[in-house]
């Protein structure tokens, strides 16, 4: 389970005194707590995978805006820090497929569904999304169907 080997990475990176790794991990760690309680779960709970790795993307996608906005408003090195914390936070989650992968199945769920033009594309988006199965990127699916529908 991912909430049990985050609790190891904790002790490993304490024990290693790599500081940014730990401070990473236990933002992690307070993500399932606080998912746990939003559920009306004890946060003594351990919290499954799916939600596991829900809120891990919702921590990478919090570090890349924060990464554009500090990169825009001239202050690299705070931006690398959030870079470094991102590196570290993707080594969590699954591997993302390819643009390549992913318009394998838009151009099979677009025959599925019969969309030709744009007026179609949000339930177009959907059906991708949910037939990759959360291992695809939003911003390359979305891409993907614009491509196909242009």
């Amino acid at each position: 389970m991912l909430h049990q080997q985050i609790r190891e990475e904790i002790k490993n990176a304490m024990r290693a005194k790599e500081t940014l790794r730990l401070e990473v991990l236990r933002s992690i760690l307070t993500g399932f707590i606080n998912e746990l309680v939003a559920t009306r779960r004890t946060p003594q709970e351990i919290l499954e995978d799916a939600g596991c790795i829900t809120v891990i993307k919702r921590q990478v996608k919090q570090r890349k805006d924060s990464y554009e906005q500090f990169m825009a408003g001239g202050r690299p090195e705070l931006a690398q820090k959030e870079k470094d914390e991102l590196v570290i936070l993707e080594a969590f989650l699954p591997q993302m497929m390819g643009r390549e992968e992913i318009k394998k199945i838009a151009e099979k769920t677009k025959a599925e569904l019969g969309v030709t033009d744009k007026s179609g594309m949000g339930k177009f988006i959907g059906a991708v999304m949910k037939a990759c199965g959360g291992n695809a990127d939003g911003n390359d699916v979305k891409a993907v169907v614009e491509e196909l529908l242009s």
